[in-house]
């Protein structure tokens, strides 16, 4: 089935995303109230933090999440998918304008979603989505990825609700000659589905180990948490040695911040920090499969009831 706007299903996905917003002014209008806000800062407690290449899927009913969120994406796009029946989010942090990888990925969230609703016994709705994030980057990247998202939910079997487009052109602004993103993180209230402009001070356990993946040619999206069982779950997986890393950590941060950023003019300050903790890992760790995921499972993270931080667990 294909995408839904204003109630009304579109024939084509438009060929550029100044045509969308040409077509259906409303767009604009919900972009302003997001964009004009000051972002959140968002703890620990409560908070699924999903990174690049990854999804959460949250049920509203869950015990120990109560916000799920993520943030530094620059050229990239987050999509929340939302069902209105059982209120179930998912959050996915998008990279890639491979059209064919989207709609497997995609496809793959939505019989998830449709799997937890069963669970619950709500399965009557609609799915709701929002796309955030990109702007007006010189390598039109954004520009890119979010016409493949639109085209890979197009594409979809089931209904969908286009419900905002905070992107590109709507979520840039100009700082003298250089063109910016104005909105690099949201947050989503699983509760309630209400998200907004989010940074976050804790993004949760394994971070370098999570973020080796997109160093390494690792290209599939990770599923990182079970809402049935509240748990986070990552790995196992591996990736490629990274040629030359010794060379990558002896370079000064003006050349990993050029070389390793698809936008390194608007890129958040920890941006060259978290490189160099992730090439580190990578070069402790070139074969995770051995070093991290000895017996082939996953490393299993719960809430702590008291402190609301993820405390490894053996499962």
């Amino acid at each position: 089935m294909p995408l839904i706007i204003n109630g009304l299903v579109i024939d084509e996905v438009p060929n550029d995303t100044n045509s969308l917003f040409d077509s259906y002014p409303h767009f604009k209008e919900s972009s302003v109230s997001l964009v004009s806000q000051a972002p959140k800062v968002i703890s620990s407690a409560a908070l699924l933090y999903v990174c690049q290449r990854e999804y959460g899927i949250v049920t509203p009913h869950d015990k120990n999440i109560s916000i799920i969120g993520t943030e530094d994406t620059t050229t990239c796009c987050i999509g929340v998918l939302r069902h209105s029946g059982s209120g179930v989010v998912c959050l996915a942090h998008f990279d890639t304008s491979d059209v064919q990888r989207l709609d497997n990925f995609i496809e793959n969230m939505i019989k998830k979603i449709e799997e937890v609703n069963i669970g619950l016994g709500l399965t009557d709705g609609h799915f709701e989505l929002h796309l955030v994030g990109g702007f007006n980057d010189p390598r039109r990247l954004s520009e890119d990825i979010v016409l493949a998202l639109l085209y890979a939910y197009h594409k979809q079997a089931v209904n969908i609700d286009l419900m905002s487009a905070c992107v590109c052109k709507l979520n840039n602004s100009l700082r003298g000659n250089t063109n910016w993103p104005i909105v690099y993180g949201i947050g989503v209230n699983v509760k309630t589905g209400e998200f907004f402009a989010a940074t976050f001070t804790d993004k949760g356990p394994d971070i370098s180990l999570r973020s080796a993946r997109y160093y390494t040619g690792c290209h599939e999206m990770l599923d990182i948490y079970d809402t049935t069982m509240g748990l986070l779950r990552i790995g196992p997986f591996n990736y490629r040695p990274m040629r030359g890393v010794d060379l990558w950590l002896s370079q000064d941060d003006d050349f990993i911040l050029k070389h390793l950023s698809t936008s390194p003019d608007v890129e958040p300050p920890n941006f060259v920090m978290d490189a160099r903790a992730t090439l580190k890992f990578i070069q402790q760790h070139p074969f995770p499969g051995v070093t991290i995921f000895p017996d082939n499972r996953p490393r299993y993270y719960r809430k702590d009831d008291l402190t609301g931080q993820w405390v490894p667990i053996c499962y």
